[in-house]
């Protein structure tokens, strides 16, 4: 991964010409482009580990085990949330580990805590490093220093029980490693956050994630049937039972801890056969309303597809002005000018096309939906048929596969255009909540209200999109994206304003203050808003018994 931000560096660009003109155009952008400082210009504090650590740390994990280089620290000084990307662009990140280090055995793992222990050191838990919400910073609280733990050599064993549909897996493996290693068998996890291609197993488990196609699938939490788990003060371990009345769910506890109790090492998940059919389509209703009523009926009648995601009407908006933005310049990216040029026309008049058809059934504005059925063809075909006829009678409309296969193309790519709107000096944040149905309507306009004010208050007026992503019988969850053009030298104030105007209108509105993203550091303001003062006293007699030096990922989760 790029160390300033996303993915694969020869990834291609996301942002055409046609998107960063409407950008200028509706929210703003740099006079000229800011890329990203070079590495060598990052500015560290020198490492600091405590007189003799270094030799102890090594004797138990070799010299390869421990990293001290700048690279290696630029690396785990940050996740990929906004700040973050903010502060390892211009140079000035946060903060960064005193060292980097590599346990490749459970064993290794239980000495590296005690030691760590003995010495002081704060230990965060590194997977792919894509937490949005600051839950790897490299903070030490009152210890003499940290070390970032990165778990990329406990991957293994790799075990998969075909009989019983469940896989047995090193914590560090990464998502897309264990699909290839599934579908060789047949099988699929059926997890794809948006991180997809860097996500580790453990973080997953450890954030209390969802994924792109969860509401046909379930939630992490709902694939992992069994776990071990190394604290300070000994290993912990959930055999992988269908089901257990024997007392209180540990395991619950350790999902969506962040590596503040322990670090989770090995995962026992639930798998199932990979499907024979995939189809994904667009659906158009009038109003985001009409559309969450639709989502609804689906969800309660237990109808729903894999994949069910409504856009409201701005996001909608903004999809289809950049598929007009950006009509030619996909399809005739190697070709010469004229070639160019009749492409795009040709694009630009299959969308006008969609338009007037749908203007021509009745639909002006409206929002856009996206279904993707997942199965066997018996079974595609049945819920696909089932699913149409409910959101007939909500006044959808069917749109064919065009929009769903382009959703499905592109469904990793978000990341990768955040890179380039920074570049151009564009402040692009999501966040995320869930409620019930009869409040979701109101939370929406709620946070987007907030969001919009907050921005205007900071003089960058911008735009403020949402969807539905996931779908549960008594509620459903809200992702917003916010566009807006940054303030120059205040950028990371800028965001604070609008991320706190935003918390409070989700957890005053009756919302959960993350559907998927975690806690973090950014979120920690509102967990006793969430769980109660008593909650909170629970978890931290928890973390006293698991960790009572604290040395587990400090700063993060309880307030």
């Amino acid at each position: 991964m790029r160390w300033w931000g996303w993915g694969d560096p020869g990834h291609p660009p996301a942002l055409g010409q046609g998107m960063l003109r409407l950008l200028r155009d509706t929210v703003g952008t740099a006079q000229k482009p800011r890329p990203p400082v070079a590495l060598a210009r990052v500015k560290l504090a020198p490492a600091a580990l405590p007189d003799g650590v270094r030799g102890e740390l090594q004797a138990l994990l070799g010299a390869d085990g421990v990293r001290e280089d700048h690279a290696e620290r630029v690396a785990h000084a940050a996740g990929r949330g906004y700040p973050d990307l903010v502060r390892l662009r211009s140079g000035e990140p946060q903060g960064a580990p005193d060292a980097v280090v590599y346990p490749r055995t459970p064993a290794e793992l239980r000495e590296l805590l005690a030691l760590c222990c003995k010495r002081s050191l704060a230990v965060v838990p590194f997977g792919g490093g894509t937490s949005v919400v600051g839950g790897v910073e490299p903070l030490k609280g009152e210890h003499a220093a940290v070390v970032a733990l990165d778990m990329r050599h406990l991957a293994d064993p790799v075990r998969i029980d075909g009989v019983s549909r469940i896989a047995t897996v090193g914590a560090g493996m990464r998502a897309p490693a264990l699909e290839r290693r599934l579908m060789a068998h047949h099988l699929t996890l059926g997890h794809y956050p948006q991180s997809f291609e860097y996500v580790s197993l453990g973080g997953c488990a450890a954030s209390g994630g969802a994924g792109q196609a969860s509401t046909g699938y379930g939630r992490f939490a709902k694939l992992v049937v069994g776990m071990r788990a190394t604290a300070p003060t000994g290993e912990l371990a959930i055999a992988p039972h269908p089901a257990s009345a024997a007392g209180p769910e540990l395991g619950a506890l350790l999902l969506g801890s962040e590596g503040t109790l322990a670090v989770i090492h090995e995962l026992s998940l639930r798998v199932r056969a990979a499907p024979r059919e995939q189809r994904y389509e667009g659906v158009f209703f009038a109003d985001f309303t009409a559309g969450v009523d639709a989502l609804r009926a689906l969800a309660q009648d237990r109808t729903a597809p894999a994949v069910a995601r409504l856009s409201d009407e701005s996001e909608t908006r903004i999809a289809l002005a950049q598929a007009d933005a950006a009509a030619g310049e996909r399809e005739a990216e190697h070709a010469g000018w004229w070639a160019n040029r009749s492409a795009a026309l040709q694009a630009r008049a299959r969308n006008r096309a969609g338009r007037v058809y749908l203007r021509a059934r009745g639909y002006g504005g409206g929002c856009l939906a996206i279904f993707g059925f997942e199965g066997e063809p018996a079974e595609v075909e049945h819920d696909h048929k089932r699913a149409l006829e409910t959101v007939r009678r909500h006044g959808g409309l069917a749109l064919g596969s065009a929009p769903g296969e382009a959703w499905r193309r592109q469904r990793f790519a978000a990341p990768y255009l955040r890179d380039e709107l920074l570049t151009h000096g564009v402040l692009v944040e999501t966040l995320e909540t869930a409620t019930s149905w009869s409040n979701l309507l109101q939370l929406h306009r709620g946070v987007s209200t907030a969001i919009e004010d907050a921005l205007r208050a900071q003089g960058t007026p911008g735009i403020v999109m949402c969807h539905v992503s996931h779908l549960y019988e008594t509620g459903a969850s809200l992702y917003f994206t916010l566009l807006a053009r940054q303030r120059e030298g205040a950028e990371i104030e800028q965001w604070r304003a609008v991320k706190r105007a935003a918390g409070e209108a989700i957890a005053n509105g009756g919302g959960t203050i993350s559907h998927h993203h975690g806690v973090g550091r950014d979120h920690r303001p509102w967990m006793a808003h969430e769980h109660g003062e008593r909650g909170i006293d629970a978890l931290r007699a928890l973390k006293r018994e698991l960790d009572p030096a604290g040395i587990m990922n400090p700063g993060k989760l309880l307030p």
